[in-house]
């Protein structure tokens, strides 16, 4: 094969629209998420609400466009009630997920000022772990419902005179998983998850609904839960989520590169599980994906808090990312896009502290993580149609995946015309040599080329040097006729504009 890599770019042959909703994002009541993460009263940065103004705006740079709250795990023991009301009569819980003590100070009122300052449509998950349709209903009406009733009163007493309009449900989370508080076969939970979408489609037909999917392809149950869950909600929900993490195990550095092989092949057997059971239906619906939990994660160091200490949001899954994370971040990223026909909502979970783009310090500084970079600029140039990118790639040899390409590559056509190549160089070592066939695009230039990449893969932005790691402007990218020809540095995120 040839050391070149090649792809043709025709805006005839496209993959689908992409839906804003793919760049969101999760914030769950876990370590430092909420409090000290966008939650502080007291911070220099702070507005009235408490808000940390320093996050707001990196949030906002980030480009977020939808958000999940409160879990996650911490959702299946969560009672919404405890949420609402005036702060200091708020009870004090303790979480089970994640063996804390909840203080309920940032709850459902805090979160949706959040949202809103943040310019994120709410995507809120529903406890069926421990709960069910009552309070799912009630939540909704409390949350939803314009006034005249007794929680749509109780809302409008708490402060909200106007219904927070939620249209956005997850039913529930991860409850194929043993370690969730509630957990239920697939038939136990695809009854209720029947049950609360019709009523919940009876106080509002317009709700968008998510089923749970498996907690990742390597469960046991997998494909089998899909299949059995839908065939009692098909008619009832738009998505069904997936959830996926990935990390670097046993020095193997290369299948971890190539983590995105894995992502690509969940979607399309989620993909075909669904279309398998309309079919069996005879349903003319077409269920897409909200893969809603995503990110490079390193949960072989994960120890979690034991004994009898409940603390209060203590520092949990503070990962610090390195320019290889970064690159593997950005490759799973251009596998949402690759497949923006099906999967219509995502979610970088999380979003500040916690497996996070964002960091902070109580009382100090906030600051961004390599991850923070891929997903800042998918977001804002991701935006359109994505074309059919079928790349002839040198391979590599992988020990999880077998041979794999070198190049991960994906791009989108903007409503203007111009067109942005996502693509990422899987190598460790060698620069990777570019040529892409621009047929019947009319771009006409080169407005720029950055790259994420290091002279050191193991490179990190830390408190103390917080702009350590940052995409650069590359040279040396030309457009000749409509040929573009460039060269991708070894193990970088590439991201190439043209107009």
């Amino acid at each position: 094969m040839a050391s070149t890599a090649h792809f043709t770019l025709d805006p005839a042959f496209s993959v689908g629209e992409v839906d804003a909703r793919l760049f969101g994002s999760f914030v769950e009541h876990l370590g430092r998420c909420v409090y000290t993460g966008v939650y502080e009263p007291g911070h220099p940065s702070a507005d009235a609400a408490g808000l940390r103004g320093d996050v707001l705006a990196l949030v906002r740079e980030l480009g977020v466009s939808v958000i999940r709250y409160p879990g996650g795990n911490f959702v299946s023991g969560h009672r919404w009630e405890d949420s609402v009301g005036p702060v200091d009569e708020r009870p004090r819980r303790l979480d089970l997920a994640w063996h804390s003590t909840e203080t309920n100070r940032f709850g459902l009122a805090e979160f949706m000022d959040f949202a809103g300052k943040a310019g994120a449509e709410p995507m809120m998950a529903l406890n069926l772990g421990t709960r069910g349709v009552r309070e799912a209903l009630d939540l909704q009406e409390y949350a939803n419902h314009p006034g005249g009733t007794a929680l749509s009163e109780l809302r409008r007493s708490h402060g909200a005179k106007e219904p927070y309009g939620i249209r956005l449900w997850c039913l529930g989370n991860e409850l194929d998983g043993p370690w969730q508080t509630g957990h239920k076969t697939a038939r136990e939970y695809g009854r209720l998850a029947a049950e609360t979408a019709r009523a919940m489609r009876q106080l509002d037909p317009s709700v968008e609904l998510v089923v749970c999917g498996s907690s990742n392809q390597s469960m046991a149950t997998f494909a089998a839960w899909e299949a059995e869950v839908l065939l009692e909600t098909y008619d009832l929900v738009d998505h069904i989520s997936l959830h996926a993490y990935y990390e670097e195990t046993d020095g193997d550095r290369d299948s971890f590169l190539a983590s995105a092989v894995d992502m690509e092949s969940f979607i399309e057997n989620v993909v075909a599980t669904c279309d398998h059971v309309g079919a069996r239906l005879k349903s003319g619906k077409r269920v897409t994906l909200s893969f809603d939990e995503w990110n490079v994660w390193y949960q072989s160091r994960y120890e979690p808090p034991a004994g009898d200490t409940w603390d209060e949001a203590p520092r949990l899954l503070e990962d610090a990312y390195s320019v290889t994370d970064a690159v593997v971040f950005g490759s799973l990223l251009i596998a949402l896009l690759r497949h923006a026909d099906r999967v219509s909502v995502a979610c970088l979970a999380q979003l500040v502290n916690v497996i996070a783009p964002i960091m902070t310090e109580p009382g100090g500084a906030a600051w961004r993580q390599t991850t923070y970079f891929p997903f800042q600029q998918a977001s804002r140039y991701g935006r359109g149609r994505v074309l059919q990118v079928a790349p002839d790639s040198p391979t590599y040899a992988t020990r999880k995946y077998g041979e794999t390409a070198l190049l991960h590559a994906t791009a989108v056509r903007g409503d203007d015309g111009s067109v942005t190549v996502f693509a990422v160089n899987r190598s460790t070592a060698e620069p990777l040599p570019l040529e892409v066939s621009l047929r019947g695009t009319g771009v006409r230039e080169v407005v720029g080329h950055s790259a994420l990449h290091d002279a050191d893969a193991d490179a990190r932005n830390t408190l103390a040097d917080p702009e350590r790691v940052a995409p650069r402007a590359q040279l040396g990218t030309a457009l000749s006729g409509d040929r573009l020809r460039t060269t991708l540095a070894p193990l970088s995120w590439n991201m190439i504009r043209l107009a």
